[in-house]
């Protein structure tokens, strides 16, 4: 994984903002836990997760972002995020009908 950084990641890395153990990398921020990195093809499996899921309930993006806060970490995730519910389908039916 360590390959597949680029250079912002590789200076974060240097900055101590990543590290490995046993060949998981992980990402931390000042006062946060140590969240894994995820592989980009697993995001998209995160974001359904935690927004289109019937228990989920299309929730709202700050209360979607506190959910994701706490999952494995990958770059511009609260873009990402914003991104993925203000195209959902069903949450612009819904707000078109307010």
């Amino acid at each position: 994984m360590k390959s597949q950084l680029e250079k912002p990641w590789l200076r974060a890395y240097k900055n101590k903002k990543f590290f490995l153990i046993d060949g998981l990398l992980y990402h931390r921020e000042k006062h946060t836990s140590a969240l894994t990195v995820v592989d980009r093809d697993h995001i998209s499996l995160i974001l359904l997760e935690h927004h289109d899921c019937t228990y989920m309930g299309h929730m709202s993006e700050d209360r979607a972002r506190e959910r994701v806060a706490s999952t494995p970490w990958w770059p511009k995730w609260e873009q990402e995020l914003s991104e993925y519910i203000n195209t959902c389908d069903r949450c612009q039916k819904a707000n078109r009908k307010n």
